[in-house]
């Protein structure tokens, strides 16, 4: 097996669901390790009703660490050999700091808050040109790569 491995990100979004897919059948037929990531952020927030907004970063890792897992089972089935990461912070930054050690990144087209008539959502905009490993973007919709 090779040592480095294909790392996806996941939003629980189609096209991160997509991409998990496409990653998993490209690592079995590499025979590459599968590194399934997600990241999560609180976001920052001012003003007089600041606390009021206010999410609970132990909250938001405990929802990413559920979300993750159970796109993982639901994709890929309740013994697919496959690494869960769940880091805190930007989910872009995240990506290509894992691309450092990675074989691959392979992410959506856009994530779960993808604005209709982007072609590319913000994180796979900047995990390209800064990514440190090939990066594969799964195109939106039906289309499917290979």
């Amino acid at each position: 097996m090779n040592a480095k491995p294909v790392v996806v990100g996941v939003d629980g979004g189609p096209d991160s669901i997509r991409a998990l897919e496409w990653a998993a059948e490209y690592a079995r037929d590499v025979k590459a390790p599968l590194v399934a990531l997600t990241a999560y952020e609180a976001t920052p927030i001012a003003g007089p009703y600041a606390m009021a907004g206010w999410e609970n970063p132990e909250t938001l890792e405990k929802n990413a660490r559920s979300m993750l897992a159970d796109v993982v089972r639901d994709t890929l089935g309740e013994n697919a050999e496959v690494s869960q990461y769940v880091l805190r912070g930007h989910p872009a930054e995240a990506i290509v700091a894992a691309s450092k050690d990675a074989r691959l990144i392979v992410v959506g087209s856009r994530g779960r808050g993808g604005f209709k008539g982007l072609l590319l959502g913000s994180v796979s905009q900047y995990v390209v040109p800064h990514a440190q490993c090939p990066v594969v973007v799964l195109p939106h919709g039906d289309a499917t790569a290979g």
